[in-house]
């Protein structure tokens, strides 16, 4: 009697020992994917693109490097892509057991669309009549844009004209540029450079601090 109770005994141990087995080998691993995209001549890198994986109903993006990693299952299906490129789908090895390393080149998808002409008016005979009833300026009027496009007037207007907004942000960022490069010592002493006094011959032998008469 005892024999037999452990017979059944061992029949279920090692009953257990399988399914556990058999569990431990349907369930997949979970894998650290880690990649590079590039672009199509394989030095850029792409910041942005999008890597998903549709079973896991999750994904990433690409930081300003072009490198990304999440986390994976063996067998999983991979989606990458980027605006501007065709997708690319990788499948993630079902015997992979350690992180996995990928450098996905993706190739531009190029969409050329019909060309479109645009015209100014509606019909070539509205067209027409415009053109008819076009009044060409006068002779007072060619001489009001000589005296508006005058040269010396126009070079005074030019010296008159305050910076706009790129000239601004050039000066400010000139002066930033200046504090960081002399911020952590002393600033050059420019009678001591020859390149000026050489601009400084040259600025004399042209004329340009002569007063006008």
């Amino acid at each position: 009697m005892h024999k037999v109770i452990g017979v059944i005994g061992c029949m279920l141990l090692m009953l257990m020992l399988s399914t556990t087995t058999v569990q431990a080998q349907g369930k997949s691993s979970v894998i650290q994917l880690s990649g590079l995209v590039l672009g199509e001549d394989s030095t850029s890198a792409l910041a942005g693109a999008n890597i998903y994986v549709p079973a896991a109903g999750r994904g990433t993006s690409t930081n300003q490097y072009g490198y990304f990693s999440l986390p994976v299952l063996a067998g999983d299906s991979v989606i990458i892509s980027s605006i501007g490129y065709k997708k690319q789908y990788y499948l993630v090895p079902e015997k992979q057991r350690e992180g996995l390393t990928i450098v996905v080149e993706l190739q531009t998808d190029t969409t050329y669309l019909p060309g479109v002409v645009v015209f100014p008016f509606p019909t070539e005979e509205i067209f027409k009549e415009a053109v008819l009833a076009l009044e060409l300026p006068n002779q007072d009027q060619y001489d009001n844009m000589d005296e508006t496009l005058n040269a010396d007037l126009l070079a005074r207007m030019f010296e008159a004209m305050p910076m706009d907004g790129s000239m601004n942000h050039r000066y400010f960022m000139n002066q930033q540029f200046d504090r960081l490069q002399y911020g952590a010592g002393p600033r050059p002493n420019p009678l001591l450079n020859p390149f000026a006094w050489a601009e400084f011959i040259k600025s004399l032998k042209r004329g340009d601090y002569k007063k006008d008469k």
